[in-house]
């Protein structure tokens, strides 16, 4: 028989690329990986993984096996989703059958942990205290990849001025509402009496902006398609909160969105852009075979009650 948990390790890694990167995304170590696999190949007698220089690869047959077990973890999904609410329509009472339990873990990108799930989180643990919700953070196209490949259940990303992002298939997307994200610029700079600005009324300026491989960055560079050397990158962070210092400290502009971010230093203001405007879609993703899931509607319905909250009902 096929140890299925060996399996979901080996997705990992061939989702992540290595043993190291798949054990830090499933909470384990590496050593409890490469244990899990090796018991996987034993019981399969084949080999999965063979080296490639310092690092490892799936084989044909590895490939084969993450590839096929997919509808055979989606199957599970779903009977487990049954079983959960068979279990809640047999419920001695309401409160039995109100009863929320489990995991539901989360991913979702910096300013949606700091805006929205801290938030949230609280109040569903106090709604369930019987459900478990953990969170890692991730960048949107990190998170749509654990989602698919079964290691995170409900994923919060975004897109930036309608940018297709790839959604697997067996994927269901969300939408919760559009952010807007503000130039911010010192009180005393000379663009910062201005209702809305243009890119090129930007051109010249030194920018803040977080590293070359996030969607930030690259919708800062859409930002300026058709205006020559720009935007010219002088300062890089991935945290909002040290965009503000650095351009309250004299060194740059940057484009930080509204969600999750503080209230504004007297010495700072913000801006928007119009020509493009500087939104962004926030949506939630989980896989389709989840969509009965009692433990994951809850979540997910917590979700969407906080992006309401939060956004007065402005949905994207």
């Amino acid at each position: 028989m096929i140890d299925l948990e060996a399996v979901v390790a080996l997705r990992a890694v061939a989702t992540n690329g290595s043993v190291a990167a798949a054990a830090d995304a499933l909470g384990f170590t590496p050593s409890a990986v490469s244990q899990q696999i090796k018991r996987l190949e034993r019981g399969t007698r084949v080999a999965l993984l063979e080296r490639a220089g310092r690092g490892v690869v799936l084989t044909d047959a590895g490939r084969h096996l993450v590839t096929s077990s997919a509808t055979v973890l989606a199957d599970l999904e779903r009977i487990e989703a049954d079983l959960h609410l068979t279990g809640r329509a047999s419920g001695a009472d309401g409160a039995a059958a109100r009863r929320i339990t489990g995991e539901v873990r989360i991913g979702a990108f910096s300013t949606a942990v700091r805006g929205l799930l801290v938030d949230v989180l609280p109040r569903l643990r106090e709604e369930h205290p019987e459900l478990r919700v953990p969170l890692r953070e991730s960048e949107p196209w990190e998170t749509i990849a654990l989602v698919a490949s079964g290691q995170r259940d409900l994923g919060i990303v975004h897109r930036w001025g309608g940018v297709a992002l790839a959604m697997p298939d067996h994927l269901v997307e969300t939408p919760l509402f559009t952010d807007v994200a503000d130039v911010i610029l010192r009180r005393e700079h000379p663009l910062a009496d201005r209702a809305e600005l243009t890119p090129l009324d930007l051109a010249d300026e030194q920018w803040i902006a977080t590293f070359d491989s996030t969607i930030c960055r690259q919708w800062l560079r859409r930002l300026f398609d058709g205006v020559s050397n720009a935007p010219r990158i002088v300062h890089e962070s991935m945290e909002f909160e040290n965009h503000l210092e650095l351009v309250r400290a004299g060194l740059g502009v940057a484009l930080v969105p509204r969600m999750g971010r503080p209230s504004l230093h007297p010495d700072l203001v913000a801006v928007p852009t119009v020509r493009p405007a500087s939104t962004r879609g926030v949506s939630a993703v989980h896989r389709r075979s989840q969509a009965d899931s009692p433990a994951l509607q809850a979540v997910l319905d917590a979700v969407r009650s906080g992006a309401l909250g939060l956004h007065d009902g402005s949905i994207a």
